[in-house]
């Protein structure tokens, strides 16, 4: 832990934000989502769910209805409710009072870049390649992995745009692969059984190999509220940390986590 804040004091560690942070506002689940769907093509959720894995089960709703317009707008509406309360949420607060150079999300919604509005903190968002010409020197990047609600194209949430990202050639992929190689990462708010994250994990740690000319791979980490020595031991080989603790709520460990970056 004090390598990574020591890291962090020098502006040398890109935090990576997942769902768990959104779930702090209380947004809409994917199995909500996919219940959502399973209504728009006229099934029972229940036995929508039967027939594929909520990637497949997106992708269906893509083939069927022609594009992801209406969902991104359902997405959208439902997930920057007016009933969310950003200015409750400590998380936010503390990720937007923080000094990462870079913050990447694989969320679509834009309660991160509300936060820094809120606290009147600078950031430049960035969700496709036109965005890229706007980075300043000194100001956060806020950088939509996934996509960003604001255009349909880029959003990673089918099974075809998943297999494309997983192919790590996009521009977005490109810039990643050129951060990272100097930096450390800290991931916060994923599930290590994600295995879109893992596949992430797995690609950073091959690019080290292959592109490091025999130096030294900044460690990097990830953040969860509970041990498991298994997943520690298989993420470490691809020079990533485990990072637990002892508070039993995700969202309370979350906080406390966040504190020491302060």
């Amino acid at each position: 832990m004090d390598d990574l804040v020591a890291s962090y004091r020098e502006k040398n560690v890109i935090l990576f934000v997942g769902a768990g942070v959104s779930k702090n506002l209380g947004l809409p689940s994917w199995s909500e989502l996919i219940d959502h769907i399973a209504v728009e093509l006229d099934y029972d959720p229940e036995i929508y769910k039967s027939f594929g894995n909520d990637l497949a089960l997106a992708e269906y709703y893509r083939v069927k209805t022609g594009n992801i317009g209406p969902l991104r707008s359902w997405m959208d509406t439902n997930w920057h409710s007016s009933d969310v309360d950003l200015q409750g949420s400590e998380i936010h607060k503390l990720i937007a009072h923080s000094k990462f150079p870079m913050v990447y999300t694989t969320n679509y919604d834009r309660w991160l870049e509300k936060s820094y509005e809120l606290y009147g903190k600078k950031y430049t968002k960035i969700a496709g390649v036109s965005d890229i010409a706007k980075i300043k020197d000194g100001v956060t990047q806020v950088i939509k992995f996934h996509g960003d609600f604001d255009n349909d194209e880029t959003i990673v949430l089918d099974e075809s745009s998943y297999y494309e990202r997983l192919e790590f050639e996009t521009p977005l992929d490109i810039k990643l692969r050129s951060d990272v190689l100097g930096k450390s990462v800290l991931f916060i708010g994923y599930s290590l059984t994600d295995v879109n994250l893992r596949f992430l994990f797995y690609k950073l740690a091959k690019l080290w190999k292959s592109n490091n000319g025999g130096g030294v791979q900044p460690r990097s980490y990830v953040f969860t509220h509970r041990p498991n020595p298994i997943q520690e031991t298989i993420l470490d080989q691809w020079g990533i940390k485990m990072l637990t603790s002892k508070e039993s709520d995700p969202q309370k460990a979350l906080l406390e986590f966040l504190k020491k970056f302060q």
